[in-house]
Formats: structure tokens, C-alpha cells, sequence
């Protein structure tokens, strides 16, 4: 028995495509950020966790970089196998334990990974496991030819934890097996026992859409959901151009402000500050300061997407109204929703944009200013 690890690395495996989620599943939105954003922050809370090596592809890599700096990064291989091979080659060889862990299983509890570690330190392999709760059939076509005993069943999670000398021998001489499923597997075959962990079933893999649906219940026990409302207006000047909610329209005249006038994007910009309880886009970026004279609109909203997600927030809904006169709106509304979809990060389907005209009523019916109406509806955590 050797004694309790005080260094280790993390191997997260998070190279897989995505082909049943219709894009890599490790990337997608869990309580407003993305899965593999949340699983690296859970194995940082483990004490005995000093690197982190991500084995994800390049693309995925600048949202990390965001949130994290002191990330190893690995290419992904063919499979599994060679995908811990690759990570596992960017371990320091400080490291006493090796953690080797599923990028989709987001919502790991930091104590328990701890004790696998220790665990590995002590027994030289543990792996994190919960009994199985379903009767398990075993079955030959179609018919039932086994019911094991359940209470000898567990179902293996992650991660799995190895002394590194002793992984790096499973991984040389068993690594090429690419039916593999697990690293335990491996270790069997060197005729190691694994000790078993128990871990809790919110440490589930999101393999599925139901899986996803899933993680986000286990984190909406502190969730509040707030709508704010927006109001914008700005005159219409001849030889300026017409931006409308990040995208430019063809007009002869274009919104006059201290920014680029884009009235759709400001009255959104303040109904979710407003949802936020965050005051309103003239105290972020005041008419008074000349060095912002002329400041994209796109720039503010970028500026109070930041502070949606500093405040552990997610826009779940947009509806914006344009009233004015000219130009027509109509044939822009596809342009519209999809910019801004862009520029908040959400889905185009949960966006609306509208117009209404002023019937020819005042300034704006006579084509001088034009103005917006908005409301934003967001999802609050408060334990994230």
C-alpha cells in the first residue's frame, strides 16, 4: 500500500464530435457555460490537482482560454485510447496519481475526485462508481438469458485514477485496443485490482439531449428567471449609415447618436441590464466621453454580454419592436434576428423582431427618428 498522493494530473478527454447532440456536446451551454467549461472548473477544486491537460480540438480551445490561463492542451486521436495516450503524454512526470476524466461529465463533485485520488495513491487504481440501479438483463437475440445479481453491479464513471508509472505501463502495452471503453480495462489486464470509489448519480455523461436536460435540473434548484424592458429613440440624419440590431440596412439616412445610433441594440442592451438590475447602457458608456464618439453598437452589446455572464446569467428570450416610418423593415426581419442571434450567442429561435410603422404621426411618421420597445427575458443562477 503506498501512501496518499499530494500531486496529480487531470487528463480530460473532450475530443468527441458530436454527431447525436449535432455538435460537440463537451461545448455546449450548461447553466450559461459551456459543459467542458464547467467540468474543468469542478477538477480545480480538487486539492490534489495541480495541472490540467484538455484533450479537445483547436477550436474549441479559445472559449477555454476565456475562463482559464494555465491549461495543457492535447490534440484528440482516433479513439479514445489514443486520445488518453495524448494527454497522458502531456503529464508531468512530478505527477504521483493520473486522472483521467470524461469532458461530459460536467457536474463531478470536486470531494469525491479527491478521493479517488487518494484512493489511487493508497490502492494504485480507483476508479469513481455507483451501484446499478436497474435490473440488468443479459441477452442473446432478443431473448433473456441472465439476470445477474444486482447488488454485485456498478456502473463506472469517471475520472479514474492511477499511480502514473503504473497507467503509463497499461497505456504501452494495451493502448492500441480500440474496443477499449475505459482505462480500467487496461489496468485488469495487468493483473491490478481497482478499488471502487462511491460517487453520486449527478455525475451522469451527457451523451443525449435528455442527458443535457438533465444536468440543467440538477442546477436549476437556485434559478430565477427576470424580464427586463427597453426603450430607445434617435433621429434619422441623411448620409449616415443605418445599423438595425447589428445589421446594416440600405438607406439614406442612418440613426444620429454619440455611437452608431442602433436603437434596436440599445433598447435591447437595456432590458437586460434592466433584467440585471444593472442601470442602463448610458452608464456604461456615457454620451460625454468623446473617446468612444462614433462606438459600434455591436461593442456595447458585446460589453453587457460580459456582464450577463459575470453575474451567472443566460438571455433565454429577446422580442424587440421597431416603430418607424422608413425605411421598410419588413424584407430586413431574417437579417435582423440573425444579427442579433450573433451578437448575443443565442439561438435564433429564441429571438423576435418586429416593426410597426407611426402612420405618418409626428417626427417619426414623417421619416425624422425612429424608435424600439424591447423586452429580455434571462435565466439567473445563483449557485454556479
Amino acid at each position: 500500500m503506498n501512501k496518499k498522493t499530494g500531486f496529480s494530473s487531470a487528463v480530460i478527454v473532450a475530443g468527441g464530435s458530436g454527431t447525436r447532440m449535432g455538435r460537440p456536446k463537451q461545448m455546449l451551454p450548461l447553466g450559461g457555460k459551456p459543459v467542458l467549461v464547467r467540468t474543468v472548473s469542478a477538477l480545480k477544486q480538487a486539492p490534489s490537482v495541480r495541472e490540467i491537460v484538455v484533450v479537445t480540438p483547436a477550436e474549441n480551445r479559445a472559449e477555454l482560454n476565456k475562463h482559464f490561463s494555465d491549461l495543457i492542451y492535447a490534440d484528440p486521436g482516433s479513439t479514445r485510447m489514443e486520445s488518453v495516450i495524448n494527454g497522458f503524454l502531456k503529464t508531468s512526470p512530478q505527477a504521483e496519481t493520473v486522472a483521467v476524466h470524461d469532458g461530459a461529465r460536467p457536474l463531478v463533485n470536486p470531494a469525491r475526485v479527491e478521493a479517488c485520488l487518494q484512493a489511487a495513491g493508497e490502492y494504485d487504481a480507483a476508479v469513481l462508481a455507483v451501484p446499478v440501479k436497474d435490473t440488468v438483463k443479459i441477452c442473446a437475440d432478443g431473448v433473456v438469458e441472465k439476470t445477474p445479481e444486482r447488488s454485485a453491479l456498478w456502473a463506472a464513471q469517471t475520472p479514474q485514477c492511477y499511480r502514473r508509472e503504473l497507467l503509463a505501463e497499461a497505456l504501452e502495452k494495451f493502448g492500441a485496443q480500440k474496443d477499449a471503453t475505459d482505462e480500467s480495462q487496461l489496468v485488469e489486464k495487468l493483473g491490478v485490482k481497482v478499488r471502487v470509489v462511491e460517487s453520486d448519480y449527478k455525475n451522469n455523461k451527457i451523451t443525449t439531449p435528455e442527458d443535457l436536460l438533465f444536468a440543467e435540473a440538477l442546477l436549476d434548484d437556485k434559478t430565477i428567471y427576470r424580464t427586463g424592458f427597453g426603450f430607445d429613440l434617435h433621429r434619422l440624419e441623411p448620409g449616415r449609415r443605418l445599423y438595425i440590431g447589428g445589421a446594416e440596412i440600405p438607406h439614406t439616412k442612418g440613426f444620429l447618436g454619440h455611437s452608431d445610433g442602433d436603437v434596436v441594440l440599445h433598447a435591447v442592451c437595456d432590458a437586460v441590464l434592466g433584467a440585471l438590475c444593472e442601470g442602463e447602457i448610458g452608464v456604461l458608456f456615457p454620451p460625454t466621453d468623446e473617446s468612444i464618439k462614433g462606438i459600434s453598437s455591436v461593442t456595447i452589446a458585446k460589453k453587457v454580454l460580459e456582464i450577463v455572464r459575470a453575474k451567472n446569467a443566460e438571455i433565454t428570450h429577446i422580442d424587440a419592436t421597431i416603430i418607424t416610418q422608413e425605411p421598410k423593415i419588413k424584407p430586413h426581419y431574417a437579417a435582423v434576428r440573425k444579427s442579433l442571434a450573433d451578437v448575443f450567442e443565442m439561438p435564433e429561435g429564441n429571438v423576435s423582431f418586429k416593426s410597426k410603422s407611426h402612420e405618418h404621426v409626428g417626427e417619426i411618421g414623417r421619416g425624422e427618428a425612429a424608435m424600439c420597445h424591447a423586452v429580455a427575458t434571462l435565466k439567473i443562477r445563483s449557485n454556479v
